[in-house]
C-alpha cells in the first residue's frame, strides 16, 4: 500500500529505516510560473531531516543550547525531475545512508504519489560553536547506525 502525505503525523514517521515526511505546497512556495521555486525543495528536505532526527531521539536544540555543537549542511547534490504546484501534497522520503564520526549522509526523495520530483543527497556535519568539526554525541551515532539504510545495491525507490 502506498502511504500518502495526508496520512502522516506532523513529524512524519519511520517505516523501518525510511522516514516519511508530509509537505503541502502553499502559494508562497511557487514562482511566477506557478511551480515550486527550486530553492524551496531544500526547505522541504531540511524540514524532513529535522523531523527525522527528532523522531530518532536527537535533541538538536538542547545540544546547541548546551554549547556542544550544531549540524551544518556541508554538501548538497540535487536533481530536479518534475515540478510540484500549488496545493500539491508531497512526501519527502529520507534514508540515512552513512554515519561518520562528525557527519551523516542522507538521501531524500520528494514524491508526489509515485512520481519522483526531486532527488537530493545531503551531508550534514556536526560542528562545535567555533565552527570546527567535532564528533557527534555517541548516543546519536548509535541511533543513526540502527537507522542506516542497508538495502540492496542498485535498489531503486518506487
Amino acid at each position: 500500500m502506498t502511504v500518502t502525505a495526508d496520512q502522516l503525523p506532523l513529524d512524519g514517521r519511520f517505516e523501518g529505516a525510511e522516514h516519511l515526511f508530509p509537505v503541502r505546497v502553499f502559494f508562497e512556495d511557487t514562482d511566477l510560473s506557478g511551480v515550486v521555486y527550486h530553492a524551496n525543495y531544500l526547505r522541504y528536505v531540511e524540514r524532513a531531516r529535522s523531523a527525522m532526527l527528532r523522531l530518532a531521539g536527537v535533541d538538536q536544540r538542547a545540544t546547541h543550547e548546551a554549547g556542544e555543537g550544531v549540524y551544518v549542511v556541508r554538501d548538497v547534490h540535487i536533481r530536479y525531475a518534475a515540478p510540484a504546484r500549488f496545493e500539491d501534497v508531497l512526501l519527502v522520503r529520507s534514508r540515512l545512508m552513512q554515519v561518520r564520526a562528525a557527519a551523516v549522509h542522507i538521501h531524500h526523495r520528494v514524491m508526489r504519489g509515485d512520481v519522483m520530483l526531486v532527488d537530493a543527497r545531503v551531508e550534514a556535519a556536526f560542528v562545535a560553536p567555533t565552527g570546527r568539526p567535532r564528533r557527534q554525541p555517541a548516543e546519536w551515532v548509535a541511533a543513526f547506525e540502527r537507522l542506516t539504510w542497508t538495502g540492496n545495491k542498485g535498489e531503486t525507490w518506487n
